[in-house]
């Protein structure tokens, strides 16, 4: 198993939302096993010819998903990414149906809006 990530400069999605996204699609399909060692982040950026900085942001985010973890000098893991983005997005999907019931949304009009809202953040 190995890391496999492509930036498309002609894209008109950021670098490290690139990287972000591939890196957790590849842990949560299984790609990326838990436990596995990351690249470092100068090690990436020079693989990928991007700054470090590009590559830190995108390991941080990955981070505050939960898809990765930090073990210090040890290195960067793959960690049970597809639990964490399950509760977080559910915890999402709540806070999202207690809005919209308190505001007087029909089942039918909540589910729309939702709809609506994830068609265009998967349009990219």
């Amino acid at each position: 198993m190995t890391l496999t990530i492509v930036i498309d400069p002609d894209t008109g999605t950021a670098p490290y939302e690139q990287l972000r996204a591939q890196v957790s699609e590849q842990a949560r399909s299984g790609a990326l096993p838990v436990g596995y060692r990351l690249p470092t982040v100068r090690g990436l950026a020079e693989e990928l010819g991007l700054a470090a900085n590009t590559v830190a942001k995108a390991y941080r985010a990955l981070e505050a998903d939960g898809v990765i973890e930090t073990r210090g000098r040890n290195g960067t893991f793959v960690a049970a990414a597809g639990d964490a983005a399950d509760r977080r997005a559910a915890t999402a999907a709540q806070a999202y149906a207690d809005q919209a019931r308190r505001l007087g949304l029909s089942r039918a009009e909540a589910l729309a809006l939702a709809e609506d809202a994830v068609r265009a953040a998967y349009e990219d």
